[in-house]
């Protein structure tokens, strides 16, 4: 784009006294990696290239599907009916009405042995991601390198962020050294409204853009939550890091290492097993979550889950045979899907 094309398209923009000429500039020359295309990484990245970031890496190891397009802003009914990877469908939607930008669709999980190399470039990174296995791993990657992240999640009415900044404010850890223990609450068994994660991405884009045009200042320094349906609205400080914290002052980077992910093998014809274990499970509840979404039967030893071609068995320790697949990556995203993670 010529000059004169620049200042047209982001006059709005510009005129902001927190952005000016010479913010947009950055914005122009800043990489941001979005991790997740689903709601949230759909409304963040759609922000963040009509904002001018002049180069997205894009992640999600998904598909569109019609139930997507109550809340993910970047799909249509096309990409759902072709089953077009979320990564390479935002791809396409955002060259539609920003070509002057760069963005990099990854069709892929992101795991401990690509997230170097997928990751590598970008400036600063934005979870959108549906689980605490993968945020854990963005925690201490960018610990380990000295990066911004942004912590952000969506759920029924509930939005919450935190600005993760290696060195300087508490990291994912120092707030949740473990992750949530027993039935975690998903989109897809609790519901979710699309201004949820609006608000998410609005608030998780606007800390991104503060770092790149450099208002360091401006920059939040608490967990925030908010529920838009019961108004109700709380902040933890996160400043200081934890003394004691295994990521952030000892660098004891284990998911990195890959010990915080579930074991996953192939498990006879067609069946892919998640070794999740120690996570005890209320099978009543967990009944009641899924009966939505498909057939289920319980006894005290196992439940059983028949969605479509799927049958999702899972045990009382909290492992999991996922049979119709014998892929990996959709195993992990029925499991995250619907077991939560």
């Amino acid at each position: 784009m010529t000059v004169a094309q620049l200042t047209a398209r982001y006059s709005r923009q510009v005129l902001y006294p927190g952005i000016g000429e010479e913010g947009q500039k950055k914005l122009g020359q800043a990489h941001v990696a979005v991790v997740g295309c689903g709601a949230t990484g759909a409304a963040a990245a759609s922000l963040l290239a009509r904002a001018g970031v002049g180069t997205l890496t894009l992640i999600d190891r998904d598909f569109v599907e019609e139930s997507n397009l109550q809340r993910q802003v970047l799909f249509d009914e096309s990409d759902a009916a072709q089953s077009l990877p979320k990564a390479e469908a935002a791809r396409r939607k955002i060259m539609s009405f920003n070509s002057g930008i760069t963005v990099h669709a990854h069709v892929a999980d992101l795991v401990p042995a690509n997230l170097h190399e997928l990751l590598r470039d970008a400036a600063i990174i934005l979870d959108a991601t549906d689980n605490f296995e993968t945020r854990y791993l963005l925690n201490d990657y960018a610990v380990e390198q000295n990066k911004p992240w942004i912590y952000a999640a969506a759920i029924g009415a509930y939005a919450v962020t935190m600005n993760v900044l290696p060195g300087n404010t508490a990291c994912l850890a120092c707030i949740f050294p473990k992750p949530p223990q027993g039935t975690v609450e998903t989109c897809d068994t609790a519901g979710i409204l699309n201004t949820a994660v609006n608000l998410a991405a609005s608030v998780e884009v606007t800390e991104a853009i503060k770092f790149i045009v450099g208002a360091q200042h401006q920059i939040r320094r608490s967990l925030l939550s908010f529920d838009l349906w019961t108004n109700e609205r709380s902040e933890v400080p996160t400043g200081r890091p934890r003394p004691d914290c295994e990521v952030c002052q000892q660098h004891d980077f284990r998911h990195l290492r890959g010990e915080g992910r579930p074991h996953i093998t192939l498990c006879g014809r067609n069946s892919v097993q998640i070794h999740e274990r120690h996570r005890p499970v209320d099978f009543h509840e967990m009944e009641k979550r899924l009966v939505r979404h498909g057939t289920v039967r319980y006894n005290n030893l196992l439940l059983r889950f028949e969605y479509g071609p799927y049958v999702l068995t899972l045990f009382a320790d909290g492992r999991t045979i996922v049979q119709g697949t014998t892929d990996v990556t959709q195993a992990r995203t029925l499991y995250a899907r619907f077991i939560g993670s």
